[in-house]
């Protein structure tokens, strides 16, 4: 295991030397938060109780949403670019070379990545929106702990679906149109275009039970203290994907490796 410590360690540092990148990223999501608050702000005066959130919900769930988007890796991220490209390149026969496993590489790779732009651009949005709004913040070392519990796996449930997404280049020879799809699924049933609790009948529920729901709807959720289960169903609801998404990750990476025997790679 020392190695992939070491994997996503120097993941960490090289996302830390993208400081004008981060500040700038930063700043451009305090923005979007102060969009997307006075359109919330709208729709629940029009709508008050909106999906059992309150207006101070709806508002953390702005700058929580906004804080995450990097992180978690809702419009791609290094696992879905940089893989994607090394399989359409060729570039991969030097990573099936390595003497470590495929998906655990690219997996420390993305939590090293994962923890800088949490650590140092997930609470930033957080704290200005804090400044101008009442927004929520739980209470208890155990509640605290569910949170940090939440987002890693979060975070692990969308690096199963962004490295599925970059393995498809191995079948269809360039997962550029993957990734576009992947990206529409993922803003509509992870909570960024709105929370997945306004959604009626049965689209809310099945929005609800998608892997992207435990990326961001979920964590939040954990926040607010809104899981209609409780926080243990709902960290097994993330849990559970994350098993199923990386028995299919270990799946597609042992058809690939082997697709590339057969081309001569």
């Amino acid at each position: 295991m020392g190695v992939y410590w070491a994997i996503g360690v120097r993941s960490f540092r090289r996302f830390s030397t993208y400081r004008i990148a981060t500040a700038s990223g930063a700043f451009t999501n305090t923005v979007f938060g102060f969009i997307l608050c006075g359109i919330y702000l709208t729709l629940w005066h029009e709508r008050p109780g909106l999906g059992g959130y309150d207006v101070s919900d709806a508002l953390t769930f702005v700058w929580l949403q906004q804080g995450l988007l990097m992180p978690i890796g809702i419009f791609g991220a290094t696992t879905t670019v940089e893989l994607g490209e090394r399989v359409r390149s060729g570039e991969i026969a030097v990573d099936l070379y390595r003497p470590t496993h495929l998906m655990l590489w690219w997996l420390s790779v993305d939590l090293g990545r994962a923890m800088f732009q949490l650590i140092v651009r997930g609470g930033a949005p957080l704290l200005v929106g804090a400044f101008v709004f009442d927004l929520k913040f739980p209470s208890g070392a155990l509640t605290w702990l569910a949170i940090a519990l939440g987002l890693v796996l979060g975070i692990l449930v969308s690096f199963g679906l962004r490295y599925l997404v970059a393995l498809s280049g191995f079948w269809i020879t360039d997962s550029r149109g993957t990734e576009h799809l992947a990206l529409v699924l993922s803003l509509f049933f992870s909570g960024t275009v709105l929370p997945l609790v306004v959604f009626p009948g049965w689209i809310g529920d099945f929005a609800r039970a998608t892997p992207w729901a435990a990326t961001l709807q979920v964590p939040i959720d954990i926040w607010l203290g809104r899981n209609p289960g409780g926080v243990g169903a709902a960290l097994l609801f993330q849990l559970g994907w994350i098993v199923v998404l990386l028995l299919i990750g270990q799946l597609a990476t042992s058809f690939a490796t082997l697709k590339v025997v057969i081309q001569g790679g």
